[in-house]
């Protein structure tokens, strides 16, 4: 590496180091190096070959020094070729080792960032729901690129660097000092003029980057929330567009101006380090020609020491900046173990055992929970927040009981926030309760595998959430093995069949962002038949219709009846007509079951369930009233009209 490649090198780690001082622990090491286990192999030949690859680097300037020696002394010319054609060797040899070496360096590294990137995916897809409710998704999507980048750099980059530069220092060194003590020691003397700029202009230009990334990623999570399908909506409808285009370009100017300052620091650096590079140069000339006419210096020494000081000067720089590299690797691996040492608040047993085959029943034994709070679901810095939120642990579930027999419809109805949404988030075990137990034909939910969690339980959610894929891809996610024949019946039975028949792709149409492509009925009636096609033996509808019109409500409820056929049932609804057929109704109130019994009982008692009844009804008898008034109104106006017109 030349002068002024060492130096752009320097300048680029040290602008990309992370601020501050920051240490690290044994057990940080310890951690890092088990990484490291499955590469030990390749690691020893890398650094093998990086270590050959710095005898080769050196022996090119020595040899060239012979050449030099060689035809001063008017030496015979077969001598001259055959110490070219042993440096054509060296080149090639250098080249071949580079090769190699480059080989080894992408396979270790890439090979890091594919285990830490499936360390953390996996872990992530362990975490309670709390936990992605919290977490920003810019914030944990940047732990599984930036960070899981930086800290594969600390095997392919930092370990072979830090060794390369170690046997290059050191063969350099010798082989100076042995040539001439005083030209070596006077240059290694000007090493502080090297590296000084190199470490302030650095800082400068670290912290222009970092205040670009800071705009960059302002702008990101700009352009992503409003190039949204809902964001879009949303800015068209209440946002101003004006004054957004306006923050947007004032942040697109910031970077611009830091483009331009960086640039210009960058080309002063690079200019004064040209300059450096021409005085120790100058100096090696200078003296090493004096020192050669004085008889103390061959003239083939000179050019020796001249070739030789660029590649002084690489290694010095680069285990000066040794420390900057391991710390900014460091720092990334543990941000990386930040989110591994998350402890999953639900996990599966070693002993846990498949929900038992046949039909099965649900029961909440005497059900209490509180959600978790944040310090116990999530982490600071993937909320992107100083300190977490302290609040939590209040319990909102008291002593829930009640069971559901085999092919038994239950409906759970209340206000809003009384509870029923996470009596079904404990039925689907997406939280685990803190006292008592919940049920499958038996089983505690905590004792059996999520596997046959998954067979045996399917829920239909309000939202009817689906993945920017394929329609066939959204609805196989629920069995992967699924024939094309077994998917096509459960769109027929979804109510769905028209509709995908008459798109061009079929079932090979892209849904879009969310489903948007599809209308909140559509969309709906997708999730029934991905229920259809798991064929699970409990169903959950939470809230399953409340978002949709009278039309589309119709056709999700032909649908869900053929979900809710043979299976047993829990049905949260805020409209009390849609579970007037449930074989028991719970009311839920404050996290309590005031209230149990049949659409009639539960009328006849005259109690809160009679209360939402009647309060419901009489809010639609007033709405049908209003459009009668509004209906008669417009007839009285054509019929005036029409007398008018006669006259």
């Amino acid at each position: 590496m030349s002068m002024e490649g060492a130096a752009w090198s320097s300048l680029h780690k040290i602008s990309r180091a992370r601020d501050g001082k920051h240490g690290f622990s044994r057990e940080s090491v310890r951690r890092i190096m088990t990484f490291a286990v499955p590469y030990r192999s390749k690691l020893l030949i890398f650094i093998t070959l990086s270590t050959v690859g710095a005898f080769l680097a050196v022996a090119t300037p020595v040899l060239a020094g012979q050449v030099v020696d060689v035809i001063v002394a008017q030496g015979a010319v077969t001598t001259i070729v055959w110490l070219a054609v042993i440096i054509a060797l060296v080149a090639v040899a250098d080249a071949a080792v580079s090769l190699v070496t480059r080989w080894y360096s992408a396979r270790i590294g890439e090979g890091v960032i594919l285990d830490l990137r499936t360390a953390v995916f996996n872990h992530v897809q362990k975490m309670p729901i709390a936990f992605f409710t919290r977490t920003r998704t810019g914030a944990l999507v940047s732990r599984l690129n930036n960070d899981v980048i930086g800290a594969q750099q600390a095997f392919s980059g930092t370990l072979s660097g830090v060794v390369t530069n170690v046997v290059a220092l050191i063969l350099t060194l010798v082989v100076m000092l042995s040539t001439s003590w005083l030209v070596t020691v006077l240059a290694v003397i000007m090493l502080p003029i090297f590296l000084v700029p190199a470490r302030r202009m650095g800082s400068r230009l670290a912290a222009l980057r970092r205040e670009a990334a800071d705009h960059n990623s302002a702008m990101s999570t700009q352009m992503t929330e409003r190039f949204s399908a809902p964001g879009a909506t949303l800015v068209k409808l209440f946002g101003r567009p004006d004054e957004e285009a306006e923050e947007f370009r004032v942040r697109a100017a910031r970077v611009r101006d830091i483009g331009v300052r960086t640039a210009m620091l960058q080309f002063v650096f690079y200019t004064a380090l040209m300059l450096v590079s021409a005085l120790a140069l100058a100096l090696v000339y200078g003296l090493g020609g004096f020192l050669a006419l004085a008889g103390q210096l061959n003239t083939g020494d000179v050019v020796t020491l001249a070739l030789l000081l660029t590649r002084l000067y690489a290694p010095l720089t680069g285990l000066a900046n040794a420390r900057v590299e391991i710390m900014s690797a460091v720092v990334s691996f543990e941000r990386v173990f930040e989110v591994l040492d998350l402890d999953p608040l639900i996990k599966e047993k070693p002993d846990a055992v498949a929900v038992p085959e046949g039909p099965v029943s649900v029961e909440f034994d005497n059900v209490r929970f509180a959600y978790p709070s944040a310090d116990k679901v999530s982490l600071a810095s993937l909320e992107e927040v100083s300190t977490l939120d302290t609040r939590g642990g209040e319990e909102v579930l008291h002593g829930v009981s009640f069971r559901i027999e085999p092919g038994q419809t239950v409906a759970l109805v209340g206000s809003s926030g009384a509870g029923k949404s996470t009596i079904a988030q404990l039925l689907s075990r997406l939280y685990d309760v803190d006292s008592g137990a919940v049920r499958l034909a038996g089983a505690d939910v905590r004792d059996v595998t999520f596997a046959s969690m998954r067979h045996t339980l399917g829920m239909v959610t309000q939202d009817g959430h689906l993945f920017h894929e394929t329609i066939l891809s959204n609805l196989r996610l629920a069995r992967p093995e699924a024939s094309d024949d077994e998917v096509w019946d459960a769109v027929r039975r979804a109510r769905l069949e028209p509709l995908i028949r008459s798109l061009p792709d079929q079932l090979d149409t892209m849904v879009g962002e969310r489903g948007y492509r599809l209308s909140g009925g559509e969309r709906q009636r997708m999730t029934i038949a991905r229920l259809l096609l798991a064929q699970p033996r409990v169903v959950i509808l939470d809230e399953a219709t409340a978002a949709l019109d009278s039309t589309s409500e119709a056709a999700v409820q032909a649908a869900l009846s053929e979900a809710l056929e043979g299976r047993t049932a829990m049905v949260i609804a805020h409209r009390l007509s849609t579970i007037r057929s449930a074989d028991l109704i719970l009311v839920v109130e404050d996290g309590s079951i005031v209230e149990r019994g049949t659409h009639g009982e539960l009328l006849a008692v005259g109690g809160r369930y009679e209360e939402l009844h009647r309060t419901q009804f009489a809010v639609q008898k007033n709405v049908a009233a209003d459009a009668d008034a509004d209906a008669d109104a417009d007839a009285d106006a054509d019929a005036d009209a029409d007398a008018l017109s006669g006259i």
